[in-house]
């Protein structure tokens, strides 16, 4: 559906969902955040109105309190208050530091991140660990649960994950619970073709681990990526 088609109220959400919050003008925010309008003017409009008020200025918007708010025509408490609980929540997220992903430089840092899902299971389990260009930590997810033996990963869904949170490396890991480091033929395998899909979408693989209780095994340290 076009947006030209929709209820002004619903136009700012319907946008959002189209072409992103990005795309949106501070007024059109302003009117989510409300929900809606009043009897004679659009939620969109009532938030310029708004704006205008305090010289299209959010800091300036934050100084104002729940009675202040209030003073406008269609603007009740319950919208004074959403609007006040926003600004704050801008405020203290802006007083946050943006917390360092970590990196990983070599097989070791990835199996102390590993290690403390994998190492004392009793059955197998398959992870992955996504990371950015800088080697930076994006994601980290568990893939599929196995029985005693073994641990079957789907591909699509390994870089289906990867490509919904922009990866463009990944190393994968499993444990087995027997305590044997040595990869058996389906784990060879299995890492041959990760590294072959992830070669045609430009998604590296780094390395796969097997983690038991105490140690790891890493295909990229003994030359078999």
């Amino acid at each position: 559906m076009s947006i030209k088609f929709l209820a002004e109220d619903d136009r700012p959400r319907e946008k959002f969902l189209l072409k992103g919050k990005g795309s949106l003008s501070d007024s059109e925010l302003l009117a989510i955040i409300m929900g809606s309008g009043s009897r004679d003017e659009t939620a969109v409009e009532l938030a310029r109105k708004i704006l205008a008020s305090v010289n299209n200025n959010w800091h300036q918007l934050s100084l104002l309190s729940v009675k202040d708010l209030t003073k406008f025509k269609g603007v009740g408490e319950v919208k004074a208050i959403s609007i006040a609980t926003a600004l704050e929540i801008g405020r203290r997220r802006s007083s946050q530091e943006i917390p360092e992903k970590p990196m990983i430089s070599n097989s070791n840092g990835a199996y102390q991140i590993f290690k403390n899902h994998l190492a004392d299971l009793r059955t197998e389990e398959f992870w992955a660990i996504f990371l950015n260009q800088s080697n930076r930590v994006i994601h980290i997810s568990q893939l599929t649960q196995g029985g005693i033996s073994q641990s079957i990963v789907d591909i699509r869904i390994l870089f289906k994950t990867a490509l919904d949170h922009f990866a463009t490396g990944v190393i994968v890991a499993h444990n087995h619970p027997s305590g044997n480091l040595k990869p058996s033929k389906e784990d060879i395998n299995i890492t041959q073709k990760i590294k072959e899909a992830g070669n045609t979408l430009t998604i590296q693989l780094l390395d796969h681990l097997i983690i038991t209780q105490n140690s790891y095994f890493s295909f990229s340290d003994e030359g078999l990526l």
